[in-house]
């Protein structure tokens, strides 16, 4: 006997489970569906709007509030409210601290390789536990608008997002309870939500420059019989129209001869200067000057002096995008259409430029901040089975492989190479007897591994005892249509075979039901490591160093090593972390007095001489 569902709220018989279309932005996020006339909606849940801005703030209870909300609290509270984070995602602070002046927000920096974790009050936070926040909120406005559940999603990330960024991002829908059934390459979405493609007679060579608040990426795609092919891809996580506020911002300081150490301190002045900028950036796309106050400062810009400002960062985009064609051995001739995405490229000055750089107006007509979005619903779309026509091949964005004697990168899937893929190459033992292979993994285009990013490191144990060169070890790479790897190693002669799923040390497990307990585990675990290191470090420093401290010095260090003790008795994963960076922060100009009296020693020393 069949089963009908009827929804309960309405009356009327469930349709079918949808799976939604997500665009998780740097600025704003948004969700989308394909409606009953099978056209890509997005979804405006209660007179909300379209776009829910990627802001996440906390309240003194620890409370999230996001989107439209957590906005008015940029001003009165920016502390406690978190915005850009998908440019933290899959970063650790290492690859972020020189970014640090433009978050308004605390970056914990734990002296490791570890994710970056921000401190709101008492709390630490990752950055796939923040985006899992704006996620829970685009599954509940949907839910709410389409009156039905919503479990499963496909969402976009940029095309040149590492596998360590994708991997967060994909963590990031399971702890928000959705089933992510693939990640996207935002520019491929942006290419189907123009229709390009749907068509199977066509054939084209089409450009995607897709420039948001965070992040640009150019891809290179082309269309035949219904199949979408990403010949090349290139770009940077880290350029966007952020950057664009943060050049006016300077060009105001630097104007009105502000202090910039006060401005510094001044979390509350930085944003309403950041709004501000944010504000003068969307005038000036249809006006030529912007000039208003903000309390005694003057923030007056003209149009042209804001395309001399960004004009380095749009050139930027343009050297990306030579380098994709030259990636995929085409010029600007063999493009048959540019299409336009992001919130960014509204800014005139863009677009001129694009037009010039590819010899064309590029199509613009469509939202740019909804196009990505209205693309993935129709990937969902293809997902569920509703486009059988339709096939879609992407590349991976950067080249993988392991390292070999010397320090050296040996490349098994090239950058660029399609996706699904599967590479594989042979290796030997280089000493007699040898009977365990450490195997390390690496990403990216550098000849010494040192300067890419190092992915998982594993052992292939119990190799028969051989004299050297004997061994015959086939390491296979299987990368998946989301981009996540899978590395196999296997001795051939014996048999001897050991895999590992290439996820980041924050990673988690495919399950959703039990999502959140583990990062929460994980993040105990990893903060308890690192309590452990710092507190260690801090007791061998005191020891070998007590001349260079003061009493105060002395019972404050003693008084806060106790209290980092206790805390990690406790469990308590935020107690740790705050007890460890309220130590870290104490003893930092201890090392730095080290330093002093080892220079001023070796003064002395050569003054002697």
């Amino acid at each position: 006997m069949a089963k009908i569902s009827i929804n309960l709220a309405t009356g009327t018989l469930q349709q079918p489970e949808i799976i939604v279309g997500i665009d998780l932005g740097t600025t704003n996020s948004l969700v989308a569906f394909i409606d009953p006339d099978k056209n890509p909606k997005v979804i405006n849940d209660t007179g909300k709007g379209l776009l829910v801005p990627s802001i996440v703030h906390f309240n003194a209870a620890g409370v999230p509030l996001v989107g439209n909300e957590a906005r008015e609290f940029l001003i009165t509270d920016p502390a406690n409210t978190i915005f850009s984070v998908k440019r933290l995602l899959g970063r650790s602070y290492k690859d972020v601290a020189e970014k640090q002046d433009t978050f308004s927000y605390k970056l914990i920096d734990d002296n490791n390789d570890s994710l970056v974790k921000i401190q709101a009050g008492d709390k630490f936070y990752t950055p796939i536990e923040l985006s899992a926040e704006i996620l829970k909120e685009l599954r509940k406005r949907a839910e709410h608008a389409l009156k039905t559940p919503v479990n499963r999603a496909v969402i976009t990330v940029p095309a040149y997002f590492n596998d360590s960024q994708r991997q967060a991002t994909r963590d990031a829908g399971r702890l928000a309870g959705l089933d992510v059934l693939r990640i996207v390459n935002e520019p491929t979405a942006a290419s189907l939500a123009y229709g390009i493609g749907l068509d199977p007679a066509e054939q084209k060579t089409i450009a995607v420059y897709d420039l948001g608040g965070g992040t640009f990426d150019v891809s290179i795609l082309a269309i035949q019989n219904g199949i979408f092919e990403v010949l090349s891809t290139n770009g940077n996580t880290f350029l966007g129209g952020d950057d664009f506020d943060r050049a006016i911002v300077h060009y105001w300081i630097e104007n009105n001869k502000l202090d910039t150490a006060v401005l510094k301190a001044d979390n509350i002045l930085m944003q309403q200067l950041r709004l501000k900028a944010e504000e003068a950036k969307k005038a000036l796309s249809s006006q030529n000057l912007f000039n208003e106050k903000l309390g005694d400062i003057w923030c007056t810009l003209d149009k042209q002096t804001f395309e001399q400002l960004i004009a380095s960062k749009v050139a930027g985009t343009l050297n990306s995008c030579k380098q994709a064609l030259a990636d995929a051995n085409l010029t600007v001739k063999d493009i048959d259409d540019v299409i336009m995405a992001g919130g960014s490229t509204r800014t005139p000055y863009v677009k001129a430029q694009v037009a010039a750089f590819f010899g064309r107006p590029p199509h613009d007509h469509i939202n740019p901040d909804e196009v990505v979005a209205l693309g993935a619903a129709i990937q969902a779309d293809i997902l569920a089975g509703n486009r059988p026509d339709i096939l879609l091949l992407d590349v991976t964005p950067l080249s993988l492989g392991i390292e070999t004697t010397g320090g050296l990168m040996d490349v098994i899937i090239p950058r660029n190479a399609k996706v699904p893929a599967k590479a594989g190459r042979q290796y030997t033992t280089s000493v007699d007897g040898q009977v365990n292979m450490k195997i390390s993994v690496f990403q990216g285009e550098r000849g010494p591994v040192k300067e890419n990013r190092k992915l998982a490191e594993f052992e292939l144990k119990g190799i028969p005892p051989m004299p050297a060169a004997v061994p015959k070890v086939h390491i296979n790479f299987v990368l998946n249509a989301d981009g996540i790897l899978t590395v196999q190693a296997t001795e051939l002669r014996s048999g001897v075979k050991q895999e590992i799923d290439i996820r980041p040390s924050y990673g988690l497990t495919d399950s959703v039901t039990h999502a959140e307990s583990e990062v929460t585990q994980r993040m105990l675990i990893e903060a308890r490591a690192a309590g452990e290191q710092l507190l260690f470090t801090a007791e061998q420093f005191i020891g070998r160093n007590k001349y260079l401290l003061n009493s105060m010095e002395l019972n404050e260090t003693k008084l806060q090593t106790g209290a980092l003790k206790q805390a990690l008795l406790s469990g308590n994963k935020d107690l740790i972390l705050k007890k460890s960076a309220e130590l870290n922060e104490f003893t930092r100009p201890f090392a730095e007095r080290l330093m002093e009296e080892a220079v001023a020693q070796a003064m002395r020393g050569k003054k002697t001489d």
